[in-house]
């Protein structure tokens, strides 16, 4: 499944293993040494395959990857770095706040990364039903079953997707890539990570359109779906964020992604682009129409939470179990609740900010009401 963008540009779509998302758009860019990837895919046999075998439908190879230019370190996007550095000596190139996460989880014990979601969720008011199996063992030969939570458990091996691999080269924001005749700048988009980056392609759309280039989006600006805001705090650090250096964090400071990523959207919105290149769903015109969109809908969640924690003081855990998803809260799945919560804590985080809510009085776990 590959789609010719014009001007030397690609995608090739490669699948993410039992994930509605489908795939995510590996894009490949000509370039004077090779042609060098924007993202990668999931670290996965088939992904490999279907990446591998895109490449050659391209009348290319993995062999002959120049470069590997890395949105953001999740999974379906860094998974398949290592590899394609193993098959062709490609360079890896990631933003610094990023490299900090994956350097945390590829030093930490197997299995640690269970117990320390565990707290969290206990510390953002999960009950004890949700975090128990994540606690305990269900014994050497037992594994779950598809939809059931992850179980820490006296496991020694690491999961999958903790050992990703290290970059060779930092992504500089404002600065130029490596890209031999082509001219790709990166614009650093914290929110949906700590070193989340968009990439410009600084050269006139191949079909005319008009408009400063193309962006590719990463996870930041998608034509349908409204990005994750995550956290990544250090579980060694006792502040908040992700911990990298005091000169690669975001703007709004650490402890408010969801600010960030208010801020990186409008960043985005003003540089007039003629067209997105996403890593998930399709190509698309109009981005700041799109970014448009995507602040009123924070602000209109916004108003609504704050409507919710004026009736009550509330945890981060009881304030997802009442705001608005695309399905109620109990259709909802044991993964997707944690990543639910997580959102609203970055919610949270960004009203206190603004001084319209605040921890209310009280023991753990934290509960917070409208100022």
């Amino acid at each position: 499944m590959t789609t010719d963008h014009g001007g030397g540009v690609w995608s090739v779509a490669v699948p993410i293993p039992d994930n509605p998302l489908g795939h995510t758009l590996v894009h490949v860019v000509d370039t004077d040494r090779g042609p060098v990837l924007v993202d990668t895919g999931w670290d996965d046999p088939a992904s490999w395959d279907a990446l591998t075998a895109g490449l050659t439908a391209l009348g290319t190879s993995v062999a002959d990857v120049h470069g590997v230019v890395v949105t953001h370190h999740h999974p379906d996007h860094h998974g398949l770095c290592g590899r394609v550095r193993e098959a062709s000596g490609a360079w890896i190139a990631l933003h610094p706040a990023d490299t900090a996460v994956v350097r945390r989880t590829r030093s930490a014990p197997a299995g640690a990364w269970l117990g320390y979601l565990a707290e969290k969720l206990a510390a953002a008011g999960a009950p004890d039903s949700h975090t128990a199996p994540l606690r305990t063992s269900p014994g050497p030969s037992a594994a779950p079953k598809q939809g059931e939570p992850p179980r820490a458990a006296d496991r020694t091996d690491p999961l999958p997707w903790t050992r990703p691999a290290l970059p060779d080269r930092d992504i500089v924001p404002g600065e130029l890539l490596d890209l031999p005749g082509r001219r790709l700048r990166a614009v650093w988009t914290p929110g949906h990570t700590p070193g989340h980056v968009c990439l410009h392609l600084e050269e006139e759309h191949p079909a005319g359109r008009p408009g400063h280039g193309r962006l590719f989006s990463g996870d930041h600006l998608l034509p349908g779906i409204t990005p994750h805001i995550g956290l990544y705090e250090d579980p060694d650090d006792e502040g908040e964020g992700s911990d990298p250096p005091a000169s690669s964090r975001p703007r709004s400071g650490r402890g408010d992604p969801l600010g960030d990523y208010l801020d990186s959207l409008e960043r985005i919105g003003r540089l007039g682009v003629a067209e997105v290149l996403p890593a998930h769903q399709h190509a698309f015109p109009g981005a700041a129409a799109r970014v448009r969109e995507l602040l009123a809908h924070h602000e209109a969640r916004l108003t609504a939470l704050l409507a919710l924690l004026a009736a009550a003081p509330l945890t981060p855990w009881q304030l997802a179990e009442r705001m608005e998803w695309n399905r109620p809260w109990v259709d909802i799945p044991y993964g997707s609740r944690n990543i639910a919560v997580a959102e609203a804590e970055a919610h949270l985080r960004h009203l206190v900010r603004r001084g319209l809510a605040e921890p209310a009085p009280g023991g753990a776990p934290v509960a917070y009401r409208a100022v």
